[in-house]
């Protein structure tokens, strides 16, 4: 099979746009002109939306939080494309994406008497707030229901959002179907923020990328359950606890996700919530935020005992083979974080840089206790911006794969109320080791 990567050159504003723009029915819904058919950017959604309608084979598309690999959410034989894709768990759910509120209550059914099932009273703060985004509400599954099985792997809930990306949002319209998306990346990876991370997992089991440039909040939607009193904030992510709490009904939210797979356990209510996530090939190594040893970088004893190349050489005439060491800053170390290092230099590009991105990569040579070089480190800095560091993440993980790094040793950042949370709790999940 051969993938093809098709760029949506497009400002957001000319993919289309809700019938109403303010008032009670804001997000009703979603129209992409007929007009407008004409436009490169409008006849590849369209040939894309077809696709979906019509195929078996998941297409891979922007959305605000990361790339989606989308399939018709109605047909078992297509959601089952993403499972074969992505080598998921299939007893993993999937979120359902929809365009706007007409296509939900779709998804939502009659109750005995044939009147229509409305959304529960306490989501519709939320949706007022935080709709279109990156948050994602559970929902009783109609019976019968109109979702394929495969979407809730059994349970009797599914989970829903509608992106604020006008693209995914007008891929979805023209498809004239919901589409179930979980992040386009290979199963365990890191999720894919870029055409080009999905390229790389993907190449040769789907046919079709939608490339719209770098996603711009970087983790994947938070998903909450309202459906139990206190409600639940089920995986963090795009939106905060504190934001969710500033919301009437959803004061009292209580964390109910670890920070660490659940594997063994009945099937998750929620993706990302059972098994190892977004974890490089390297070794990570997370200093926590409340490790005070690392304020100023790397504990040198676990570099000495960092991982070394398979092919690795002695250097220098030093009898320990080489190390290629990754570093991701954030708020508290310097540069090389901390560790001695010689002939600083930025770091040349790699074939997977496609995208520019948000931070630049330097490397130098390592050098170890004895005084000779041990290896070879690259070093990334995300800034000490939250949101910031949110969006370089998968990016920089991914990155560092890239190079062909061993270990990866992360900073770690500290808030449990707002992004930080989502940001520590995907490195949790990657980390193999934690320094806390």
């Amino acid at each position: 099979m051969q993938t093809h990567v098709v760029r949506v050159p497009a400002r957001e504003s000319e993919l289309g746009r809700f019938r109403d723009h303010e008032g009670p029915n804001r997000l009703e819904e979603w129209c992409v002109s007929a007009a407008d058919s004409s436009r490169p950017s409008i006849e590849a959604l369209t040939k894309a939306g077809a696709h979906l309608k019509n195929n078996d084979t998941p297409v891979a598309f922007p959305t605000e939080t990361v790339y989606g690999l989308g399939a018709d959410a109605t047909r078992s034989t297509a959601v089952k494309g993403i499972y074969s894709a992505k080598g998921r768990p299939s007893d993993n759910p999937l979120i359902v994406h929809v365009c706007d509120l007409q296509m939900l209550r779709s998804l939502l059914g009659n109750a005995a008497d044939g009147q229509e099932i409305t959304l529960p009273a306490k989501y519709k703060t939320l949706i007022d707030k935080f709709w279109p985004g990156p948050l994602t509400i559970l929902l009783p599954n109609a019976q019968p229901s109109k979702l394929a099985p495969e979407v809730t792997a059994g349970l009797p809930t599914f989970g829903v959002r509608m992106p604020s990306s006008t693209l995914a949002l007008s891929l979805i319209k023209l498809a004239g179907v919901p589409l179930a998306a979980p992040s386009a990346n290979a199963s365990t990876k890191p999720s894919p923020t870029a055409a080009h991370h999905v390229k790389h997992d993907l190449d040769g089991r789907i046919e079709l990328i939608l490339d719209g440039g770098p996603s711009q909040v970087g983790v994947e939607s938070t998903v909450v359950d309202g459906l139990c009193d206190p409600p639940v904030v089920l995986r963090p992510g795009g939106i905060s606890m504190e934001e969710l709490r500033s919301c009437p009904g959803w004061e009292n939210a209580v964390r109910a996700y670890k920070d660490h797979s659940e594997e063994g356990k009945a099937a998750p209510r929620a993706p990302g919530m059972k098994y190892k996530h977004y974890s490089p090939k390297a070794r990570v190594v997370l200093y926590e935020a409340s490790y005070n040893a690392a304020s100023d970088g790397i504990v040198s004893a676990d570099v000495e005992s960092a991982n070394v190349t398979q092919n690795g050489h002695p250097q220098n005439g030093d009898e320990k083979p080489a190390r290629r060491v990754g570093v991701i800053r954030t708020q508290r170390w310097k540069a090389a974080a901390g560790l001695h290092v010689q002939n600083w230099r930025e770091a040349s590009p790699v074939a997977m840089e496609v995208d520019k991105s948000g931070y630049e990569v330097y490397t130098g040579d390592l050098v170890g206790a004895s005084g000779h070089v041990i290896g070879e480190l690259f070093d990334i800095n995300l800034g000490k911006d939250t949101k910031g560091i949110a969006q370089g993440l998968f990016a920089a993980l991914r990155e560092l794969d890239s190079r062909d790094a061993d270990t990866i040793f992360v900073d770690g950042i500290d808030g449990e109320l707002d992004i930080a949370a989502a940001v520590m709790n995907r490195l949790r999940k990657a980390a193999s080791e934690l320094r806390s």
